[in-house]
């Protein structure tokens, strides 16, 4: 089984103890020592094989995650309505692939190639955020996207700025403050359509309706289908389970959809006054599995797009790389 974990994904197959067999026991020992004293782990760190492994695989399926994720709102940049608009879509664009610049060189790190990572993401053995792989039908999608969709990557991404890699960390806290500014866009534009004509209200209601099953989706299945969480956790990779995050987002952003009078296609949804928990219809985790999977709306189109941009683009990376230039990894 494998868990999307907001942007990334979680490898949990193997049962949790074989994450640490084979390891040297002291060395293991000295590692989870510093992780609980709050230290950072850097580049040339001795590491556990698996914290190294699902580092890779988490850092750059949220790179991917960002590159993917560019491309249902880029589709609307020709089709902003108003120039201001146009600006400020075209930079959050920009941004979401500078974001995945910077993770790539985090993963990097790592000892896995940029080159390495992209054939994977465009061969499909990647994976990379389950929300991208459906299409943005109207501009009120693209409200949706920036704020609400943000809005669980930054729940996910300011949780593990805190986390034991340093690389990744630094790279979240850069993302962070950029992705703040993307979800008062997407705020902005959400309340602008809320409040405008019957035409626009109903618009941004439909989205939302559309949009509300792959953002439950967003944080990953119930933390009883992984068999990695403890130690993940206990490792500083994850620094929050899948439940706890999807939990704060729905603490922090259902009252301000109620607020602006919109609807939420869930007649489960309520806030159990006495626990304090809220309960939810149970998305449909098969079609999760199945977006994943490749089975999605656009998940090929998705791939598509990146594999032709790859291809159009070899003649630069060769342009730019002497014949005699040997890889270098990134600085930490």
């Amino acid at each position: 089984m494998k868990t999307m974990y907001g942007n990334a994904q979680i490898d949990t197959k193997d049962k949790a103890k074989s994450l640490t067999e084979g390891e040297d026991p002291v060395k293991l020992a000295e590692f989870e020592a510093r992780i609980t004293a709050g230290d950072k782990i850097e580049p040339k760190d001795w590491m556990p094989k698996a914290y190294r492994k699902q580092l890779i695989r988490m850092i750059e399926q949220h790179a991917h995650s960002e590159i993917i994720g560019a491309l249902p709102e880029g589709t609307w940049i020709t089709r902003a309505p108003g120039f201001r608009r146009k600006l400020a879509l075209m930079a959050k664009v920009q941004d979401e692939v500078g974001h995945a610049q910077l993770l790539y060189s985090a993963a990097e790190t790592l000892g896995k190639t940029r080159e390495d990572m992209i054939n994977d993401l465009i061969n499909g053995k990647s994976k990379y955020s389950n929300v991208f792989n459906y299409p943005a039908m109207t501009w009120a999608d693209t409200a949706i996207i920036a704020w609400l969709i943000d809005a669980g990557a930054i729940i996910n991404q300011v949780t593990n700025s805190k986390g034991s890699y340093g690389p990744y960390c630094r790279a979240l806290e850069r993302i962070c403050s950029e992705e703040s500014f993307h979800l008062k866009y997407g705020h902005d534009n959400v309340v602008f359509l809320a409040t405008g004509t019957p035409q626009q209200r109903e618009m941004v209601q439909d989205a939302l309706n559309r949009w509300w099953q792959p953002i439950m989706h967003f944080h990953g299945p119930p933390d009883k289908v992984s068999d990695h969480t403890e130690i993940l956790m206990r490792w500083k990779v994850k620094m929050a389970s899948n439940d706890d995050m999807r939990h704060r987002f729905l603490e922090e952003y259902v009252p301000k959809i109620w607020d602006l009078g919109l609807t939420i296609p869930d007649h489960k949804l309520k806030k159990n006054e006495k626990t304090g928990v809220w309960e939810y219809t149970e998305p449909d985790w098969e079609e999760f599995k199945r977006v994943i999977n490749g089975d999605g709306p656009c998940n090929k189109e998705r791939l598509q797009v990146r594999r032709w941009a790859e291809e159009k683009g070899a003649w630069v990376r060769r342009a730019l790389l002497k014949a005699e230039s040997k890889y270098t990894v990134p600085l930490a």
